[in-house]
């Protein structure tokens, strides 16, 4: 695409779009760019990336590296420099419209986003993807009609039609992918409030235990010295000892706070668990114990393990390393867990209605540290396993066993994107039919940056 196709298809576009080469070079904006920037548009000739943003320009080099290198969509975020002084944060989206070759730079289209009006411009997104589906579909039809006249002909424009579809189905799943990460937010939001709502009575009667607990002591302290001056009660204080059942109540009174300074217990540390997991909308690399996030995964899905009257109880089975603190992305790994585990979970239940055997569903978790650099997290059920053609197309997008509804087939594309192209680090699954399947986790201790 040339600067000048690309202005063309930008100006019927609400969208902030730059036509950038690799190296930082703008090549073409449209009008809504230089609204946000508060300039004309034709200020915006000769500028390079560089000039128009905060960042330093290694950070910038190695995003527009990540569009010229990568088939999808690309995610990140740049800070404008306004006109006026002022800056602007927005979100990024950036796809590789030509890619590089000895002969000429690479094209990338940067579609700009402020975050304030982020949900108007998803929704317009959408329509957009609609319209351009549609326009796909009539050109296949006059390309069909041309076929007719012109075998060369035909061919230039299958090969037209091929790169639209491509573009058209990058788009969706862009969409797709956008959509389940605005879901997983909300749901790392509405269960960091449910973590904090608990918290704050239960902290207050955590809190108030131990002085309950010493203000009874108290008392019963007072009881049995009243008991050794008063040998001899009157009847009604006799009569009302034995209703009570006094001995019982010293004895099982403690016991009671007992039990309830571990049921608060127990309480913290689920909130503190949903705190872990809820962590979800981090976007910045952590030192971040790996465990923790395994723990608090196992503890939401904790319900679909245990029993129920189609499937026996699965057994999670740990056999955790001595790991260092690990620099990473928590909140994605913790979706990489839960969309393992559920697959397995998943594997397990199918094989117990399959087999109607009562036979030990297991889910087996082990962790190593493979060397200073690396970790390797394992995930293996005793299912049915996976066979080949299954297997080879498991990270694939939309792709899916499951039946309608069950699933999208983005759980483990969008894992392998998070281990892969987010931390640097590889993600494999082994598997033979019948003997369960198991998925391999590796990433440095220290994760890069990559935004995508």
């Amino acid at each position: 695409m040339t600067p000048e196709q690309f202005l063309e298809l930008a100006i019927v576009l609400p969208e902030p779009l730059v036509l950038v080469t690799n190296d930082g070079q703008v090549l073409a904006t449209n009008q809504p760019v230089a609204d946000m920037l508060k300039l004309r548009r034709q200020e915006l000739q000769g500028k390079t990336l560089f000039d128009l943003v905060t960042e330093p320009a290694s950070d910038i080099i190695k995003y527009l590296q990540a569009c010229s290198t990568s088939r999808a969509m690309i995610l990140g975020s740049l800070t404008l420099r306004i006109n006026n002084g002022q800056t602007l944060i927005c979100r990024t989206q950036g796809a590789v419209i030509q890619p590089w070759s000895p002969e000429s730079s690479a094209l990338i289209l940067l579609r700009l986003e402020n975050r304030t009006v982020a949900s108007n411009n998803f929704v317009l997104l959408n329509q957009k993807i609609d319209e351009l589906a549609k326009e796909v579909q009539k050109r296949k039809q006059a390309e069909l009609e041309l076929q007719k006249a012109n075998e060369e002909l035909e061919i230039r424009v299958e090969e037209r039609t091929t790169a639209l579809q491509e573009t058209l189905n990058e788009l969706q799943l862009t969409q797709t992918q956008l959509i389940q990460a605005e879901k997983m937010s909300s749901l790392g939001q509405m269960v960091a409030g449910i973590a904090h709502e608990i918290n704050n009575p239960v902290s207050f009667i955590y809190g108030n235990l131990h002085h309950a607990h010493k203000y009874t002591q108290d008392l019963l302290k007072l009881i049995e010295i009243y008991q050794q001056i008063c040998q001899d009660p009157p009847l009604e204080i006799q009569k009302q000892i034995e209703e009570i059942d006094l001995n019982f109540l010293i004895e099982d009174i403690t016991k009671i706070f007992d039990s309830m300074t571990a049921g608060t217990l127990r309480i913290q540390e689920i909130v503190k668990s949903l705190r872990n997991f809820s962590r979800l909308d981090e976007a910045e690399l952590k030192q971040v114990n790996i465990h923790e996030g395994i723990e608090s995964t196992l503890m939401i899905l904790d319900r679909r393990l245990q029993a129920r009257h189609d499937c026996p109880e699965i057994k999670v089975i740990k056999k955790y390393g001595q790991l260092p603190n690990v620099t990473c992305y928590p909140g994605q790994l913790n979706q990489v867990f839960m969309n393992i585990l559920l697959n397995a979970i998943d594997a397990l239940e199918k094989s117990a209605v399959n087999s109607k055997t009562t036979d030990n569903p297991q889910i087996q978790i082990t962790t190593e540290l493979i060397d200073e650099k690396w970790i390797a997290i394992t995930i293996a059920d005793n299912g049915l396993g996976i066979d080949e053609k299954v297997r080879s197309k498991l990270f694939d997008p939309f792709f899916t066993t499951k039946p309608v509804g069950k699933g999208t087939g983005l759980g483990l594309s969008i894992s392998y994107q998070i281990i892969v192209e987010k931390h640097g680090g590889q993600l494999n699954c082994f598997s033979t039919p019948g003997k369960g399947a198991e998925f391999l986790i590796k990433i440095p201790v220290n994760s890069y940056s990559n935004p995508i």
